[in-house]
């Protein structure tokens, strides 16, 4: 810490707090403009005013936000920052005067202080499974008798080279109303089209991360994911991250067996493999619409689309266009002549050019609204996307757009959606504790509700080699019962909508006892499910690549050769992995170091043709022996 931030947070000159030190023991060079956190702790233990409480005084009963400054927590609390500081430390956060903690931190103290503390909390809006901050004065905004059918918003998903950007160019291309001549089609993230006289609006961006984030933030976007399998490659990594998405987040699937038109495309096997994971068609008895679809040549892609909008009449989707105003961001970025800029989907409520609206920490007069065809519009109805302009930042995706009355209400807002994420990075997640291959839990929520539906997600986390625990649950704060129980069990806690209480915080950071509070049921289930893969022993995949006969031996030398060769069978790679084979056995393995064709160094060799090869190698490879290449790809596992 440097002496004069010291100084400053002990009203104390410079010189007569060096003075000081020295006089009191502590040895600081008379040159020295820093001395380390363990001295300053020690000096601020040795000369910080003592803390003085009123015995006459009751006890004071206060509300903090989720992050404050320590010059507000003094503030607040009616004492010098000093005090403050000192007890901090005392606690083991080392912190100026200027800079943020977080609630749980500012509990510990004020209760060190002789307070009674509660959180400020914000009054929030259900969207999906997340909640919008502010107050919605009747239940009528988004459901009600005035609400009404909306068009279903739709993500098309799955394995890299499955065919998910060709059907997505083939439904835009076959079903797009005409624009006018001249008009440029503008890439904001989605599009709708109109089939059957139905509007349906597709989301063409939501990568996989995209539509994580969207959800963890909060957002339920998503009314249908049509997952598009190859009928040629079948189940893929990504189509099983598509399945436990979908899974997880409770959004219908529709499976669209694509390149169908493939001379090798074998659908029974495709069917068999999502029936392997979970995914049970309906032809099979279960429930999952299919469509088979060739992107390429438009077959298939109007059944698909008809069982869309099957799904969207069994799911009965509403919203009011003369309630509340929400949105969510799908895309945003800099524009270098508009400025910040945000792709929304409009999900209740009207948007109307010049509303005041605030997006996540932004917030602003939205100053120009396009359509995906590029048509200026003065207002956008539920399920319609539009990019948006006149915002003062750049949104993140999955934020919350809604409108306000005035600029100085929705920069309020914007400011505490700020506060609240940098409180978020200030509770930087502790690792969960692992009791060998299992994973012991304790659950703490606001209501049984919620202990239901986190129950049920959980339950779908099933795996033979790793095992989630749930060794108690409950509703209410969590208390320092608990702490001491999860000490006992080598258990983790989780907290859902609700608090830790500051001596249980107290007792956690003493025991070593990890607690997460989570207020998104998907991000809770995100995690854990991150958790459990990594206690999953990964995957080894080999891909053979090819064989060669060695010909020739150059050079040898310790754990190296240069061999020369033919290649018998597929091709041979810089980098791959080899298997000497000699005769029917497998007598070592090497590494290609150099590849060369024609004395020239190259990256791959095909079959028929002649090699030089340097390899590395503890073994000793003999003219003859055959050369198995391989490559080998390390790959997580999932617990679904």
């Amino acid at each position: 810490m440097d002496i004069s931030t010291l100084s400053k947070q002990l009203n104390i000159p410079i010189a007569q707090l060096r003075e000081k030190a020295r006089e009191a023991g502590f040895r600081i060079s008379p040159r020295a403009n820093k001395i380390d956190n363990y001295m300053a702790k020690q000096i601020i233990q040795r000369f910080a005013p003592k803390a003085v409480v009123d015995p006459t005084r009751t006890e004071t009963e206060i509300k903090l936000p989720k992050v404050l400054s320590v010059k507000e927590l003094a503030g607040k609390l009616g004492l010098d920052v000093t005090v403050v500081i000192k007890r901090l430390i005392e606690n083991g956060v080392l912190a100026t005067i200027n800079e943020e903690i977080d609630y749980d931190t500012a509990a510990i103290v004020a209760t060190d202080l002789g307070f009674r503390v509660s959180e400020e909390m914000e009054k929030t809006t259900r969207l999906g499974l997340g909640f919008v901050s502010g107050v919605i004065t009747s239940e009528q905004e988004t459901q009600g008798e005035t609400a009404e059918l909306r068009p279903p918003v739709v993500a098309i998903m799955g394995h890299v080279d499955h065919g998910k950007t060709t059907l997505l160019d083939a439904i835009r291309r076959t079903n797009v109303v005409e624009q006018e001549a001249g008009r440029i089609t503008q890439h904001i993230g989605a599009y709708q089209v109109m089939h059957k006289n139905q509007l349906i609006t597709f989301l063409d961006t939501p990568g996989h991360e995209a539509f994580a984030a969207m959800r963890a933030r909060g957002a339920n976007v998503t009314d249908v994911i049509v997952l598009v399998v190859a009928a040629d490659d079948g189940v893929k990594p990504q189509t099983i991250e598509v399945i436990n998405r979908a899974r997880l987040s409770a959004t219908p699937l529709i499976v669209a067996i694509n390149k169908i038109d493939r001379p090798d495309a074998n659908i029974e096997r495709v069917k068999k493999e999502l029936s392997d994971y979970g995914v049970l068609i309906e032809e099979w008895g279960g429930k999952v619409p299919v469509a088979k679809i060739s992107a390429v040549t438009n077959q298939g892609v109007d059944e698909l689309l008809d069982l869309i909008l099957l799904q969207a009449e069994v799911l009965e989707l509403k919203a009011n266009p003369a309630g509340l105003t929400l949105a969510t961001v799908i895309e945003a970025h800099v524009s270098k002549t508009q400025g910040p800029m945000a792709t929304v989907l409009v999900q209740n409520g009207r948007l109307n050019l010049s509303d005041i609206v605030a997006v996540g920490s932004a917030f602003g007069k939205i100053r120009s609204m396009t359509s995906a065809k590029g048509i200026k519009v003065k207002a956008a109805l539920p399920s319609t996307p539009v990019a948006v302009t006149g915002l003062s930042e750049v949104p993140q995706v999955g934020d919350i757009l809604r409108t306000h009355e005035s600029l100085e209400e929705a920069k309020e807002q914007a400011l505490l959606v700020a506060k609240s994420d940098r409180a978020k990075k200030i509770q930087a997640k502790s690792p969960l504790k692992f009791a060998g291959k299992e994973l012991n839990l304790i659950l703490k929520v606001d209501v049984q509700g919620s202990l239901e539906a986190i129950n049920e997600a959980l339950s779908k986390l099933k795996n033979t080699e790793v095992k989630l625990n749930i060794i108690e649950e409950g509703a209410g704060e969590i208390t320092e019962n608990d702490i001491l129980r999860a000490a006992a069990a080598q258990a983790s806690i989780i907290g859902f909508h609700t608090r830790i209480s500051p001596q249980a915080s107290k007792l956690s950071a003493a025991k070593q006892v990890p607690v997460r509070n989570y207020e998104v049921i998907y991000e809770l289930v995100e995690d854990l499910t991150r958790q459990l893969v990594d206690m999953l022993t990964p995957e080894v995949l080999r891909t053979d690549l090819g064989k060669a006969k060695v010909l020739a031996i150059f050079r040898t030398e310790k754990d190296k050769m240069i061999v020369g060769g033919t290649v018998v069978e597929g091709k041979l790679k810089d980098n791959a992995n080899l298997d000497i084979k000699r005769g029917d056995e497998i007598v070592g393995k090497a590494i290609v170091l150099e590849l060369q064709q024609n004395k020239l160094k190259t990256k791959e060799v095909l079959n028929g043709f002649e090699f030089g090869l340097s390899l590395k190698t503890p073994y000793k490879i003999q003219a003859g022996d055959l050369l198995v290449a391989f490559e080998e790809v390390v790959r997580k596992r999932t617990v679904i």
